[in-house]
């Protein structure tokens, strides 16, 4: 059976969202009462995929404080002082068989960087899987695993339609012909994240250096090469990256109407 992994990106220092916690990195910034790296974590775990990677750096200890202490956080807990096995927990999620490696991948890398760097634990893997810790979607991911197998092709994007400030892409035939990191004005699909790779994409296209990013660089490369395919995702796709939008994911969570709670 092939073997895939997750890898989040949750380096970055999310300077845009400042106003909302100077104390946490951005992946751990609360939807309801648990990070939204946490809800990432639990779409991909849905779809079967439970082996995950954090690339961390800006604040990362607190990120590995959180699963260090993990079921003491999530559950109600009993304490019994004296006794060997002193501690009880209650109410226990459905983690226990996740595997999470927490790798410290530099506080300035780029996002390229961060992947490279954590490279030593994808060489067990068929597949990869690349997304942001700040952003949450209604994705399935099986059908996006499907679509990139299905295409024989080195690497697939996730295509989504929001507005304003992401990485544009031009489409043909389901390749990416066109990639623009930063455009002006943005009318068409943007990258969402969930991204999937085959393993030799790390040497063909990755390279060392803190200053590897892998929007502007490696897809850009994988474009050029026609090796980029895409899922679209018509439906519910939402990052972070301002207080408005963080408040506006725990308005629908407090709701019970989070699109992106595909998980019981």
């Amino acid at each position: 059976m092939q073997k895939i992994k997750a890898v989040i990106l949750c380096g970055g220092q999310g300077t845009r969202i400042k106003d909302v916690s100077e104390v946490l990195p951005k992946p751990m910034l609360s939807i309801g009462s648990r990070p939204i790296l946490w809800h990432i974590m639990k779409i991909y775990a849905h779809y079967g995929v439970k082996d995950f990677i954090l690339c961390l750096g800006y604040k990362g200890w607190l990120i590995k404080e959180f699963f260090l202490n993990y079921y003491a956080k999530v559950s109600d807990i009993t304490v019994k002082p004296g006794e060997k096995d002193s501690v009880i927990y209650h109410n226990i999620n459905n983690e226990s068989d996740w595997s999470i490696a927490l790798v410290e991948t530099g506080e300035n890398a780029q996002t390229g960087a961060r992947i490279w760097n954590a490279k030593k634990y994808l060489q067990d893997c068929d597949f990869f899987s690349i997304t942001y810790g700040d952003g949450v979607a209604d994705i399935d991911i099986g059908t996006l695993i499907k679509t990139h197998k299905k295409s024989g092709l080195l690497g697939t994007i996730t295509a989504v339609h929001p507005s304003g400030r992401f990485g544009e892409m031009e489409i043909s035939d389901n390749i990416v012909s066109e990639f623009n990191e930063k455009p002006n004005v943005s009318a068409g699909f943007v990258n969402g994240g969930f991204m999937m790779f085959n393993k030799k994409t790390i040497d063909m296209y990755f390279r060392p250096g803190e200053d590897l990013v892998l929007e502007s660089e490696v897809l850009s490369k994988m474009v050029r090469d026609r090796q980029l395919g895409v899922y679209k995702h018509d439906g519910f796709w939402q990052c972070v990256d301002t207080s408005r939008e963080h408040g506006v994911l725990n308005a629908m969570w407090d709701e019970n109407r989070a699109p992106w709670k595909v998980w019981k």
